[in-house]
């Protein structure tokens, strides 16, 4: 095929033997001519002699043997440097050398005397200054041809072989860009989604092996925005994300029928939350990395309710414990422990104060002491504050909502990828196995 095409492109069409016919034929002319006039004879030499002679000149035509007669562009050119010569010495003798001598006013005089001369002189001489300008351009022209100076953007001829080829401007390309494809990973996983410059950057679902899929919004090939991450044993997260990470409202069901809902940062449960647990139990209140740490509020699975400072997931300060059979401490913690001063009412009204330690009553006080009655109101305080914690049920319920919808928009982005696939339409992907880990 390659010969084939080689010879078609070497052929002469008839369009260039055609182009190339007029330059025979001018030659082969040229050479006839040529032939011709060598054959002509002395005869006929002396005949064309004769005929030149007796052939009448046309009038205002210059003989071709020396003449004395100058050309009008030579006549021009002398008039005008006349003319420019006798100008600079009337102003040179007029503002120079009678400069001390003649008043002002006559020296205006003279000038406008000047001027009328030049512009009269100027009138009957139109043609002949036309003329001069005429052949000032043609020398400015001569010049620049001589130094190479060209006005005109002069293009290169162009020769061909054959049909001349013609280009075609470019057309904007039409073709609609791909972004939904399917990438597959060397540990099995694999990404049904959005690409952009080769990573995965919009919406789409990721598929790990035996493990679990995410659903919902991408950037530069991680986790970022709103969308829901689901695990084989049942375990789910619906809500925010950043860089790869659980960040900001979000719920997380776990398998075990716990659950936690409210504020997160970098993968952990930070900020005021709910945490329900499947016996029963729950905590409302404040967390910081994964931990009950600050104010809050557990009610036990026995009924027991406790309200005030955490410390490390522990009852650590100020705080209120209300029992389930109506007893209540009210007073200082220290690892969920009483520690410190404190008073211990039972349901029937009788109390007990004083200084506990490791749980027990150590140094007993009368109820009315300084010290206990101080550290009483700092454990109601505090007891109230962590009752009336701001709650954020709205935002995450805000969250949970988008994070349906970017679910949504990823399987459909998910669809079209596989569809494109089976279509045969693919997207540039080159996305390099980053080794997702959950």
């Amino acid at each position: 095929m390659d010969g084939q095409k080689s010879q078609a492109k070497l052929t002469r069409t008839q369009s260039s033997l055609l182009r190339s016919s007029p330059t025979i034929r001018s030659s082969i002319h040229s050479l006839s001519s040529v032939t011709e006039e060598d054959a002509i004879t002395p005869d006929q030499e002396d005949s064309e002699e004769e005929k030149l002679m007796k052939k009448p000149r046309k009038s205002g035509s210059t003989p071709r043997n020396g003449s004395t007669r100058f050309s009008s562009p030579v006549l021009a050119m002398a008039t005008l440097c006349v003319f420019t010569l006798f100008s600079l010495l009337f102003f040179l003798y007029l503002f120079y050398l009678r400069k001390e001598d003649t008043p002002t006013s006559e020296n205006l005089l003279l000038a406008l005397i000047f001027i009328a001369v030049a512009l009269f002189f100027a009138s009957k001489n139109k043609g002949l200054i036309h003329q001069t300008l005429l052949v000032l351009k043609h020398s400015w022209d001569e010049s620049s041809k001589r130094l190479g100076i060209s006005r005109t953007n002069s293009k290169p001829v162009q020769w061909f072989i054959g049909e001349p080829s013609v280009q075609k401007p470019r057309q904007r390309s039409n073709k609609k860009i791909i972004r939904e494809g399917v990438e597959f990973y060397s540990n099995g996983d694999f990404y049904e989604g959005e690409f952009h410059k080769g990573r995965c950057n919009g919406s789409g679902v990721y598929n790990y092996f035996v493990n679990g899929r995410y659903e919902g919004d991408w950037i530069d090939g991680r986790y970022d925005g709103y969308g829901i991450e689901s695990w084989a044993r049942g375990s789910r997260y619906k809500g925010q994300y950043r860089q790869g990470l659980r960040h900001g409202y979000g719920v997380y069901r776990f398998y075990t029928g716990d659950s936690y809902a409210g504020e997160w940062c970098n993968g952990q449960s930070h900020g005021v939350g709910v945490q329900n647990c499947s016996d029963g139990s729950c905590y409302v209140g404040e967390f910081k990395c994964g931990v009950k740490h600050g104010l809050g509020c557990y009610h036990f699975r026995n009924g027991d309710r406790y309200a005030g400072e955490y410390f490390g997931d522990k009852i650590h300060g100020f705080g209120v414990y209300h029992f389930a059979n109506g007893h209540c401490y009210e007073g200082s913690w220290h690892e969920g422990r009483k520690q410190g001063y404190g008073m211990y009412t039972f349901r029937n009204g009788e109390t007990r104060c004083g200084e506990w330690d490791a749980g027990t009553l150590k140094y007993p006080l009368p109820p009315l002491t300084d010290t206990v009655l101080r550290v009483i109101q700092a454990a109601r305080k505090t007891a109230e504050n962590a009752i009336n914690l701001p709650r954020v049920y709205e935002q995450v319920n805000k969250a949970v909502v988008a994070s349906n919808r970017a679910a949504t928009a990823a399987r459909v982005a998910a669809v079209k990828a596989v569809q494109n696939r089976m279509d045969g339409k693919f997207c540039e992907t080159n996305v390099e196995d980053t080794g997702f880990v959950v």
